[in-house]
Formats: C-alpha cells, sequence, structure tokens
C-alpha cells in the first residue's frame, strides 16, 4: 500500500523539507553542445551531479528522492545515442551499486523494464536485492518509464491480481496499490532542469498536489545550492489540497 495518504483524498502532512523529491534530469545534452562535446559527455557528467543530488538529500533528512532517467518515448532518439545511454546505465550500476549499499540507500528502479538487456535487468535486480534492508534514503531511478504505462499497467495487475470482483465503481486505493511507485509517499516538491516547463509524462498520478518548480539550470550543473535553492522555493507555497487558506491555517 502507498506510503501516506492520497492527496486527493485527505490533506497529508507536511513540512518545511520534502518527504520526497522527484526531479526530471534534463539538459545534458546541450551542456555538452555549449562545450563542443558529443552528447553523452553531458551524459556522463549528469551521474556526477546524481551522486552530488543523493548526498545533499541525505544531509538535508530527505527520505525518498525519485529521477526521471529515461522515458518511453526517449527510445525515439538516435539510436547511437540510446545505445550509449543503455552502456552508460550499465556501466553505472556495476559501479555504484556497492556504493549505494555501503551509505545505506535503498535502490530501487521503477520502468518496463522488458525493453531492456538481461545484464542491465540483472544489476537492477542484484541492486534492489542488496539493497532493500536500507532505509537511510530510498533512490528511485525511473528507466523506461511513462507515466500513462504505469497507470495502465496498475490496471492490468489489479484486475488480474484481485482474488474477488471488483465492484464498478472502485476507488483510488483499489489502484494505488500497484502503481510502480505505491512504497513512497506522493512526491512534495518535483524539479525539472534545463529550462522546459512540462512534466512530459512523468508521475501522472502521483504529481496530482506536488509543488513544481522549473529552472534554467542544465542538469550537470545542479548542484547542492541548487537544490537548496528549489527547496527555499517550497518553503514558500502554501499547500492547500484543494481547502481555502483558513482552513489550512486552522487545521495546521
Amino acid at each position: 500500500m502507498p506510503q501516506g495518504p492520497s492527496s486527493t483524498r485527505e490533506i497529508p502532512e507536511t513540512g518545511s523539507i520534502p518527504k520526497h523529491i522527484a526531479i526530471i534530469m534534463d539538459g545534458n545534452g546541450r551542456w555538452a553542445k555549449t562545450r563542443y562535446m558529443p552528447r553523452i559527455a553531458g551524459h556522463k557528467q549528469g551521474v556526477e551531479t546524481v551522486r552530488g543530488v543523493i548526498k545533499a538529500c541525505i544531509e538535508r533528512n530527505i527520505p525518498y528522492l525519485t529521477l526521471f532517467a529515461f522515458s518511453s518515448e526517449n527510445w525515439r532518439r538516435p539510436a547511437d545515442e540510446v545505445t550509449s545511454l543503455m552502456q552508460l546505465f550499465l556501466g553505472a550500476l556495476e559501479q555504484e551499486i556497492t556504493r549505494l549499499h555501503e551509505n545505506g540507500i535503498c535502490f530501487k528502479v521503477i520502468g518496463d523494464l522488458s525493453k531492456f538487456e538481461p545484464k542491465i535487468t540483472e544489476f537492477i535486480r542484484i541492486g534492489e536485492q542488496l539493497t532493500a534492508e536500507n532505509n537511510r534514503l530510498t533512490f528511485t531511478i525511473a528507466a523506461n518509464y511513462g507515466g500513462r504505462w504505469d497507470i495502465m499497467q496498475a490496471m492490468r495487475k489489479m484486475m488480474m491480481q484481485s482474488t474477488e470482483e471488483l465492484p464498478l465503481n472502485f476507488e483510488e486505493e483499489n489502484l494505488a496499490q500497484y502503481l510502480a511507485l505505491s512504497y513512497a509517499p506522493e512526491p512534495d516538491l518535483f524539479i525539472r532542469t534545463g529550462g522546459e516547463y512540462r512534466i512530459s509524462n512523468f508521475l501522472l498520478w502521483q504529481l496530482a498536489y506536488t509543488e513544481l518548480y522549473f529552472t534554467d539550470t542544465l542538469w550537470p550543473d545542479f548542484d547542492e545550492h541548487e537544490l537548496e535553492r528549489a527547496i527555499q522555493s517550497y518553503q514558500q507555497r502554501e499547500r492547500r489540497f484543494g481547502c481555502t487558506s483558513e482552513q489550512i491555517q486552522v487545521a495546521g
């Protein structure tokens, strides 16, 4: 079952520090282009940024971090770039799983893994099993993930695995437990780097009442100071979840 209430069903507890941050890591290719480097160089630098953001989240006691690494639509990119991205993903898995475990980080991957080569899926399985009991930070990579895919696969699982006939008027709770991110609370803060202002089919269900933050900073340049700016912006928001300011103040 999901950890924490649905934001459309009841008002969740919130604080000055988000419990869950979700990020679209955009701008790797443009970062490389401005430096007359191949696009893959930007993606490699982006892996270094991931390490820094994980560290910054741990230092701020943020328990959940979810990163959008590869969307279900990214297969449309040039074949050579997709191949390089898969090689980079495999290399990162080989190098980072042990380090994540040593730092008490629980590692998870969400998305349709059926398109990945067996070696990648095997490393994902090993990493998830090795780190399953860690609780310092739950670090999730969304790979070959799409928000619409997530809802559709949840519907299929719900229909196939339900032990009794579902009523026609089934509730959110019936479906939510089958979503790919069901183990985490809904994100409090969504960040997109690179100057684009869209969510690109990412966590469509889970972002219903998430605070959105967009920055022109390209992902390879996104550091702990940029993360702090995003958190400071989040702290200035009034999260009403459909209520009035007066209701929130009374409840708070």
